[in-house]
């Protein structure tokens, strides 16, 4: 038997700290991303923006259905958004924020397992990572260097 370890690298800026340029400009598109968010049933808004290699900016945002789980989170509605406009083009960074009460300001934003095998896919369909941002509710941002960090033994992969 061989004992084995996973770690999980990542960088957490606080809201103090300054962000590198092309870490803000999509967050801030994440954060116009939650405007748009449909969430009449958790008042949970969830933005998501994915930064294709050509420098192209797609949006997603949550979108809640009565008759759950018909809807579909942010992180999805983008990458997918990304996939079926610009399906030769790879992501190299996606970035989330949220607005609402469904969790408290001192936790982190972290996606759904699903939105995580999404992710995995893109990774396995591109060839490449991506950078993964999360704005947290105080505003602290963590940043993964590549979005597998966030994501260890995945269902597909090595």
């Amino acid at each position: 038997m061989k004992s084995k370890k996973i770690q999980i690298e990542y960088k957490h800026f606080t809201k103090d700290d300054e962000l590198p340029k092309h870490i803000s400009e999509i967050i801030e598109k994440s954060k116009e991303a939650v405007q748009n968010a449909y969430a009449p049933y958790s008042k949970f808004k969830v933005g998501a923006a994915v930064r294709l290699e050509s420098g192209k900016i797609v949006l997603g945002n949550n979108q809640e259905n009565i008759a759950y789980p018909s809807g579909i989170c942010a992180e999805r509605v983008a990458l997918f958004s990304a996939g079926a406009l610009y399906p030769t083009e790879k992501v190299i960074q996606l970035a989330i924020a949220s607005e609402g009460d469904l969790i408290d300001e001192k936790a982190l934003l972290s996606p759904c397992g699903a939105c995580r095998q999404v992710m995995a896919e893109v990774i396995t369909r591109q060839g490449c990572s991506f950078e993964l941002i999360i704005l947290n509710p105080d505003n602290s941002v963590l940043l993964f260097s590549k979005a597998e960090d966030l994501m260890p033994l995945l269902f597909g992969h090595e």
